[in-house]
């Protein structure tokens, strides 16, 4: 059952309420002490129809729970530069509900970082989404089976450039069949298309990409 409603704010967000005031995590607004985002961003976020379509090569399905602006944007940058981890149960909660009546997933996997950019931050966005989006699912596994070799950065590279020189992804264990490969942004898909090319060597017969945002 997909769980609806705002996301409640942890014990050490609900403390350091007490000291100063409450921000949203999306916008930067006022908001609750009892929540992580407002609640424009929150019905912004959650009343946005999903983006599904057919996806890059070797994803059978590509699903985004938003276009990459307003409150999605702001989950995102918080998340992945700010370091707002309760952020992801937002991210989960947005894309579960993206998805269009599918069960039966095996596994969730993150796409994998490149090795010095989790060093750098010290923790993975996708990683915490999948792991948010374990607990929401309802038992899920999160399996991070996948490597990602040191390579250019796909941020800030042209469309081009990333398709004719995508990452180079590795399956480091037998992958599940029925796979469920989860990003924050979806931009050009080189990045899924890399992930599932490296998911079906290994095993997976059915790749479905989950994303908060699109980048249009």
């Amino acid at each position: 059952m997909r769980e609806r409603g705002r996301i409640a704010a942890g014990p050490l967000e609900q403390l350091t309420s007490l000291i100063v005031p409450p921000l949203c995590g999306a916008c930067g607004a006022p908001r609750g002490p009892d929540a992580v985002i407002c609640a424009r961003c929150d019905e912004e976020l959650s009343g946005r129809p999903p983006l599904v379509e057919a996806g890059p090569p070797g994803v059978d399905l590509a699903v985004a729970a938003a276009p990459f602006d307003g409150p999605a944007r702001g989950v995102v940058h918080a998340l992945k530069f700010g370091r707002r981890l309760g952020l992801a149960r937002v991210a989960a909660q947005a894309m579960w509900r993206a998805l269009p009546g599918y069960v039966g997933f095996d596994a969730i996997v993150p796409v994998p970082p490149g090795p010095w950019r989790r060093r750098w931050r010290g923790f993975d966005p996708a990683e915490e989404i999948a792991l948010a989006l374990a607990r929401v699912s309802g038992g899920v596994p999160a399996i991070g089976c996948l490597r990602r070799s040191t390579g250019r950065r796909q941020v800030g590279r042209r469309r081009a450039e990333r398709l004719s020189d995508p990452p180079r992804v590795r399956a480091v264990a037998a992958s599940p069949r029925r796979v469920l490969l989860v990003d924050d942004v979806w931009t050009t898909g080189a990045t899924l298309a890399a992930c599932a090319a490296a998911l079906r060597e290994a095993g997976s017969r059915e790749v479905v990409g989950l994303t908060l945002a699109r980048a249009l």
